[in-house]
């Protein structure tokens, strides 16, 4: 990290976590986080879902809720971004404060609840930059208060249906009471058949087909692996996302903080993403693309992730501990490991080490 973003990284922290994160937002919506020289190199293309994404680091939702700086982040050297979550309707999310830092740990805890201004905003923002350049992915979600879950997703594909490089169908926060119980086989199911149902009727008449990932949890139990694979096999969905934010503690317990109710990021959920990524691959074969997210914090996590199974790659709190530059840092560290192995593309990296991570034990499986 350069000296000028470690004072960056000082000023922001003298204030709160979401305050902070808004303050970064408004300097990023008017041009004051310089850009990075782009890396542009074939050997970082990745092609999932019939998109071919200029290097595999993206930004994870969270970070871009509302639409607001897709553009902006795009220049910090991501491949990609994902905004959202967006619900049909605006809502407020949890009471503040929401958002925890767990600084020794790099990590944070939030418990925001979808908090975002609903898909009005959201759609009127993308369309003011439609034609520009850039794959930028929408992920959806339902309002908490949703008499049916499933239907405020498909209304997400109804409104983003112009606008959406990808959807991600979000199931797997866990600030939303109920959400993850569409993890479950017969909801998934109904959820997949509905959305995916939609995404086809749509592409029917205006030719787009954008592909639909399935963001889940890094919670699940082996069984329920095997029933959401099982229930993937029997659609249409383009891909995965593994994972959202965890519930468990294991390594941070006693720090300040970590008693707060959320989801735990950052570097604490590196390991615990990983397996559950590999054990996914497993059930899921090569061919269909997974996202990796949870922990990334530079090349070598990184360049393990892929090992584990990744397809492309996500991160979003280690930009609040490592500054803006880190995707680039990544794409340059990826590209060393390349020549290191004499490998020709970065797509060679996925799925090297799935097998020893998915044997790997999660501190609950040997108590």
């Amino acid at each position: 990290m350069s000296l000028i973003d470690r004072l960056g990284r000082a000023a922001l922290f003298r204030f709160d976590p979401e305050t902070a994160h808004g303050m970064t937002i408004a300097a990023l919506k008017r041009g004051l986080v310089p850009p990075v020289c782009p890396i542009i190199d074939r050997r970082l293309e990745v092609t999932a879902g019939g998109l071919v994404f200029p290097n595999p680091v993206g930004l994870a939702a969270g970070f871009d809720k509302n639409a607001e700086t897709p553009d902006a982040v795009l220049r910090l050297g991501f491949g990609f971004v994902e905004c959202g979550t967006v619900t049909p309707r605006p809502q407020q999310g949890n009471a503040r404060p929401r958002v925890f830092r767990l600084s020794e740990f790099e990590g944070t805890i939030n418990r925001l609840g979808f908090n975002n201004e609903g898909h009005a905003a959201a759609t009127s923002r993308l369309k003011s930059r439609a034609g520009r350049p850039g794959i930028v992915g929408i992920n959806i979600g339902a309002n908490k208060d949703a008499a049916d879950f499933a239907a405020d997703y498909v209304a997400g594909i109804d409104a983003f249906r112009d606008l959406a490089s990808y959807f991600t169908v979000n199931i797997s926060s866990p600030n939303t009471p109920g959400l993850r119980d569409l993890q479950a086989s017969d909801a998934l199911r109904d959820l997949l058949e509905r959305v995916l149902g939609r995404r086809d009727e749509v592409a029917a008449g205006t030719g787009r087909h954008p592909p639909v990932f399935l963001k889940i949890a890094p919670d699940l139990t082996r069984s329920q692996m095997d029933s959401i694979a099982k229930v993937i096999a029997s659609t249409t969905l383009d891909g995965l996302i593994v994972s959202n934010t965890t519930l468990s503690r294991v390594g941070v317990e006693g720090a300040p903080h970590a008693g707060e109710t959320g989801g735990l990021s950052g570097r604490p959920l590196f390991e615990r993403s990983t397996i559950a990524l590999a054990r996914m691959r497993e059930r899921i074969g090569p061919a269909m693309p997974i996202i990796g997210v949870g922990g990334i914090d530079g090349p070598r996590a990184a360049i393990a992730k892929l090992a584990a199974g990744a397809s492309l790659l996500q991160l979003y709190t280690a930009m609040v501990f490592r500054g803006p530059r880190l995707a680039s840092e990544i794409n340059r560290g990826l590209l060393t490991e390349l020549e290191r192995r004499s490998l020709s593309n970065v797509g060679e990296l996925t799925g090297l080490e799935t097998a020893e991570w998915a044997k790997r034990t999660l501190p609950e499986e040997t108590s």
